[in-house]
């Protein structure tokens, strides 16, 4: 039996979006060429840049293709804050300690070369501290404010028109790293106000190494790497398979959104009351509007880590936060910055539910629970 529930790991490639995928990898020509077989790939590219704008409510000259988050996310970090002035006039940047390691990674080289880099506070449910954030952009210094507008490890959506609302105000331009966000609640790049949005195709179906960044028109960061900026802010071929794939899953996702949601939430809820019913002490993380399928547990007395192992060998795929610290036995930064304590932070499963999630799957992860509790505690 193998029960997959890390879908904000990394979600299982859609059958439609493989079969588009393997149909536009039989596409030849570089398109950036002007021969038949280049314009007949660019049609295919901006075919898909057209979709996927549409879906993200952008406009397709807003479009750039990436490699996924990752990349994304340090196109407009690194990028913008090199674009925002002359060398040693740059303004600084907001952010919060609970953010993406593709964040804080990025803004610690920063700070290494010069950069003024300001970590804010976040409440309990790991969203912006909104007090602290108009104190860090009161001094007019401020050259980007990013965030994530859902938190990928405890699953908390953030308060994105409030935060738009006080960034405007100080005429400061703002990134949302919707990456854990887009195709699980709605996304409006439009509506966002936002200067440049972040996405990756792994978290909603696509093939990994597929992603986008949205940059609103008239904001020009600063490429990451050169040789032909083929994009905005990007050189390189462009994957144009991996476009189309993207494009597919995105469309996908977004169509039926509001359904999924629905009983992805009600999963969550079972598994919850099942948590409590089975181990009272457990603590379900994120108050007020979470992702549907999200479901993030501190169980004092044990180490996350001996947990996720003992629920693998009963065939259930689990986490304790992202995936990018797996095998790093270490403290959530996340759980760290809400205030928790060493131990607590230490003490997480998360649980998150996907297309292929069922009742069956909730309720023997549920059964699994007590004894793995038991055997992780009695390691600790």
């Amino acid at each position: 039996m193998s029960v997959y529930l890390d879908y904000a790991a990394s979600a299982p490639v859609r059958a439609e979006v493989a079969a588009a995928y393997a149909e536009a990898l039989a596409t030849v020509g570089n398109p950036a060429s002007v021969h038949a077989a280049g314009r007949a790939a660019r049609a295919k590219l901006e075919d898909a840049r057209e979709r996927l704008a549409a879906v993200l409510d952008a406009e397709p000259v807003e479009i750039t293709f990436t490699s996924g988050g990752t990349e994304s996310v340090n196109v407009a970090v690194k990028g913008m804050w090199w674009a925002s002035g002359a060398e040693g006039q740059r303004g600084a940047i907001v952010s919060t300690p609970a953010e993406h390691h593709a964040t804080l990674d990025a803004l610690e080289w920063l700070a290494a070369e010069g950069a003024d880099v300001r970590l804010v506070d976040v409440d309990a449910d790991a969203r912006i501290a909104l007090g602290a954030l108009e104190s860090a952009l009161a001094d007019g210094r401020v050259a980007l404010v990013t965030a994530l507008w859902a938190n990928n490890e405890l699953g908390t959506v953030e308060r994105v028109s409030d935060v738009a609302r006080i960034a405007g105000a100080a005429e400061v331009p703002v990134h949302w790293d919707a990456v854990a966000a887009f195709g699980h609640v709605p996304v409006s790049f439009r509506d966002s106000g936002a200067a440049a949005l972040s996405i990756s195709g792994h978290k909603f179906g696509a093939p990994v190494g597929t992603g986008a960044i949205a940059i609103r028109r008239g904001v020009t960061p600063v490429a990451l790497i050169h040789g032909g900026a083929q994009q905005l802010a990007r050189s390189g071929t462009v994957d144009v398979p991996g476009a189309v794939a993207l494009a597919a899953a995105a469309e996908l996702a977004v169509a039926d959104l509001a359904g999924e949601a629905v009983r992805l939430r009600a999963l969550a809820d079972r598994l919850e009351a099942g948590v409590r019913r089975v181990v009272p002490d457990a603590r379900v993380s994120g108050g007020g509007e979470r992702l549907p399928g999200h479901v993030h547990l501190v169980i004092p007395g044990l180490l996350g880590e001996t947990l996720l192992f003992l629920l693998d060998q009963e065939g259930y795929s689990v986490s304790v936060g992202s995936a990018c610290r797996a095998g790093v036995a270490e403290p959530s930064h996340v759980l760290l910055a809400t205030g928790a304590s060493e131990a607590e932070a230490r003490a997480t499963l998360r649980v998150t539910l996907g297309r292929d999630s069922t009742e069956r799957d909730i309720d023997g992860l549920v059964a699994a629970l007590p004894a793995a509790v038991e055997r992780a505690r009695a390691a600790f």
